[in-house]
């Protein structure tokens, strides 16, 4: 939510200093392809993310997500011109797949009568995010001009002044990268001669149900799933309204 969220306060005023809009009124216009380059990104590549964590691992998506937000995250606070800009978010976008697999592991990671807890400290979490990334974004943008007495205009926070609130969010995601040492993978493979040495009863009467859920399933068989397409289009309205609001 953080590199979400946290542009908005001073993104007119980036576009603005950018000189991309001939016109005082098209700085807007030129700020919403900013703001939305991110979450394109993450419209076209997020079910791909979801596949590679179902197949080597969640934490592997995970660690990637936030090395692209120190590093793209960063290179967007230190934008030299308008496509920079545009650019840097949307391969941010790209990379950050960490929404699917982090609810998947949320449910993974906790025993099932917890599950649902867990869920809901993600969304709670979000909701920090909301209200902490704006007050980063709206405090520490311009720092030269608002608290002259701790940043000189010589120094490049001033010649730079939407660098500090980029360089916080990735200092965050630097301390979120080292708690990930201590985080368990979820997704355990097993090996054949692992499975032969398993009971029985044990390995037979879950791979059971998981071959009758998913015969003559696949990816394309999701978009017949009515209740799943019904869910994910009132999440898209929602989504619509949250993020036109929050722009």
């Amino acid at each position: 939510a953080l590199p979400i969220q946290y542009v908005f306060p001073f993104l007119y005023f980036m576009i603005r200093d950018l000189n991309i809009a001939k016109e005082e009124e098209d700085i807007g216009f030129y700020a919403g392809f900013v703001g939305a380059s991110y979450m394109l990104g993450r419209a076209l590549t997020s079910v791909m993310w979801g596949v590679v964590a179902d197949k080597y691992g969640r934490k592997p998506v995970l660690v990637t997500t936030l090395f692209s937000v120190i590093i793209f995250n960063t290179l967007f606070g230190l934008s030299s011109s308008y496509w920079m800009a545009l650019t840097t978010r949307g391969l941010l976008g790209l990379l950050s797949g960490m929404l699917g697999p982090m609810k998947a592991y949320a449910s993974e990671v906790c025993r099932k009568e917890h599950s649902h807890l867990a869920l809901s400290l993600m969304s709670s979490s979000r909701g920090i995010g909301l209200i902490v990334g704006p007050a980063i974004g709206g405090y520490l943008a311009q720092p030269a001009d608002k608290y002259p007495g701790i940043f000189s205009v010589n120094s490049i926070f001033g010649r730079f002044l939407y660098f500090l609130p980029c360089l916080c969010i990735s200092l965050l995601a630097i301390a979120a990268v080292i708690a990930c040492f201590w985080l368990p993978e979820t997704l355990h493979k097993h090996t054949e001669d692992t499975m032969l040495n398993s009971s029985t009863e044990a390995v037979e009467e879950p791979c059971s149900d998981l071959n009758a859920e998913q015969s003559g399933s696949g990816c394309l068989s999701l978009f017949t799933n009515w209740p799943l397409m019904s869910t994910i289009t009132v999440y898209c309205i929602f989504s619509l309204q949250d993020m036109a609001y929050a722009e």
